[in-house]
């Protein structure tokens, strides 16, 4: 991929593996369309080459993927409601993206996971964090759901968790997201993250192209299994809370920076 102002994918191929980095943190590597395009890109091409055993999916900044940009689409002339539509579409194609491709995408994290950030991490066949990483389901608090991406996430994290992350909005660390399922590994430092990516990829190349794709098969098919009926039942409900009168108030008061009329906390 040639480096543009534009280019907020960047792709580096080492040793059969491919890294992809999300190189958007003015935006906190939000999902633009032109972000969204250039991963879907890059997935393509690594999927395609035979070289490639494994992709790695990892970010500049403090930010792994903040998910949406609604800004952006609403920007560019969408109203809310068509811009939620569009960002759903695009989430289910990135998250599907990931599922299928025939080689491990591993992800590698420092950095804060929000929203479709989860969807993502949720995608990939493994999953490793460092310590600067955080991770928070906040859609409760805004008056919505993590509607789209709970399609990946149910799927990885015990009911446990996921019914105490979905409902607080608590932030949480990687152990922690470790011991929910949704982690596969936590790292103590960032050297100690590239090690054990490192190592994973090791592992991977050791793997027969074949024996990869049949084995990745194995573990996603069940998500496969009714996907696109899950999400798009996921989507509906999305646009309807988008489009609620709390829904409204969550946000104007995040954007303002106080607390919605719902909060009853003491804090």
């Amino acid at each position: 991929m040639t480096d543009t102002p534009e280019t907020l994918v960047r792709t580096a191929t080492d040793a059969a593996v491919t890294t992809i980095t999300l190189d958007s943190p003015h935006n906190r590597n939000a999902l633009s369309a032109t972000l969204v395009r250039q991963l879907r890109e890059a997935l393509e091409t690594a999927g395609a080459d035979p070289a490639v055993r494994a992709v790695v999916v990892t970010h500049t900044g403090g930010t792994f993927c903040a998910g949406a940009d609604l800004g952006e689409a609403v920007g560019r002339g969408l109203t809310p409601v068509e811009a939620t539509a569009e960002v759903g579409s695009s989430m289910s194609a990135l998250m599907r993206s990931f599922l299928e491709l025939p080689k491990p995408v591993i992800a590698m994290i420092d950095g804060h996971v929000r929203a479709g950030g989860f969807g993502l991490v949720g995608a990939a066949d493994i999953a490793v964090a460092g310590p600067r990483s955080s991770f928070a389901l906040t859609e409760s608090r805004l008056g919505l759901a993590p509607s789209m991406i709970s399609v990946v996430l149910l799927a990885k994290m015990t009911a446990r968790s996921a019914g105490r992350y979905f409902l607080t909005g608590e932030t949480f660390d990687a152990p922690t997201a470790v011991a929910s399922g949704f982690l596969t590994a936590a790292a103590d430092s960032a050297e100690d993250l590239q090690a054990q990516v490192a190592a994973i990829c090791e592992s991977v190349r050791k793997a027969s192209p074949q024996g990869l794709a049949a084995s990745k098969a194995l573990t996603t098919a069940d998500l496969l299994d009714g996907f696109d009926e899950a999400v798009a039942a996921r989507a509906a409900e999305s646009m309807a809370l988008f489009g609620s009168d709390e829904a409204r108030e969550g946000m104007t008061a995040f954007l303002s920076k106080r607390k919605p009329s719902w909060d009853a906390s003491s804090s």
